[in-house]
């Protein structure tokens, strides 16, 4: 049975009174038990919408609910079935990041590849990864930065270019101002959003000194035959409109022990991903030979995203 829309009904010979005449104890009474009689026939997914609690409170059964309400979602809005996980951390795993310049050209095939392993919006289009095209003889200068290039053929020779999408910092400021704890990090590093908890704010993406979060002005447009139907409740699952979403290092793949879809499809293998606690991994060994550098290091977010020149 679906849920009943529309304003809380009155019961049958239910009186009004004015607000004088009604303590606030026995208005969210008389409130709640309208609304438990309205829920009464609306299925469990329908409620535990309605009742949506932090992700964190959730318990395993409420877990499962919100993973059934999300995969019921999504298959009446695309007509396709769906898997959606809820994966945790592994023990043991800090994910991190390292991006060779050097070999960077600017083709944004990572853009595109994380558009569509992600689900981000076509119409307003809402892309994760910015990459910045600077000029060689000017350095890292971010106000002189182009995102909009639009050459014929890259590399341009004058120019190197710079990816940047969330920094995954180990002391995150976006986490810090969210009023609602919608945000926060991982265990294993990733920095995640409760899309059902988000209110939409944007005090996260005003502390983001990267630019990294993006906020869904609109209802999202996913055409249904390009659906990634490998879904993470923290992360590729269709975002509703009015909250921010961000890179999660493509956690839905992350915590099946593949690759984020960006560092797969980099024709030039500028990009590399591994895990930080492991001595043996490759982004371990980058770290220890390569001079590596971190974005706005001054700012002590201390991100897990590091930018390097590897020949």
């Amino acid at each position: 049975m679906s849920c009943p829309t529309g304003p809380l009904p009155l019961e049958p010979g239910e009186e009004t009174v004015t607000p004088e005449e009604l303590s606030r104890r026995d208005f969210l009474t008389g409130v709640g038990l309208a609304a438990a009689g309205y829920l009464a026939a609306c299925t469990p997914e329908a409620r535990e919408a309605y009742f949506a609690k932090h992700f964190l409170e959730l318990n395993a059964e409420e877990v499962q609910l919100r993973m059934a309400r999300l995969k019921e979602d999504h298959k009446t809005r695309y007509h396709r079935e769906v898997t959606v996980s809820a994966a945790p951390p592994k023990p043991g795993v800090e994910f991190g990041y390292a991006l060779d310049l050097s070999r960077c050209i600017g083709c944004r095939r990572c853009v595109y590849a994380c558009v569509k392993e992600n689900n981000q919006s076509r119409d307003p289009q809402v892309q994760w990864i910015r990459v910045l095209e600077m000029e060689k003889k000017g350095g890292i200068d971010f106000e002189a930065a182009n995102p909009y290039y639009a050459h014929e053929k890259v590399p341009d020779p004058d120019h190197f270019y710079l990816p940047v999408a969330c920094q995954q910092c180990r002391n995150p400021p976006c986490t810090r101002v969210c009023p609602v704890g919608a945000t926060w990090q991982e265990a294993d590093g990733i920095v995640v959003i409760d899309y059902d908890w988000c209110i939409g704010c944007r005090c996260c993406m005003a502390a983001c000194p990267y630019g990294a979060r993006h906020f869904n002005w609109a209802d999202p447009v996913v055409p249904a035959d390009e659906l990634n139907t490998n879904l993470h409740v923290l992360g590729n699952r269709v975002r509703p409109r009015g909250v921010v979403e961000k890179c999660t290092f493509c956690i839905q793949r992350v915590r099946e022990g593949r690759y984020p879809a960006c560092v797969e499809i980099c024709p030039v293998g500028a990009r590399k991903f591994g895990n930080l606690l492991d001595t043996e991994s490759e982004i371990s060994r980058i770290l220890r030979e390569k001079r590596v550098f971190v974005l706005k290091a001054e700012l002590k977010t201390e991100p897990k995203f590091y930018y390097f020149y590897g020949i």
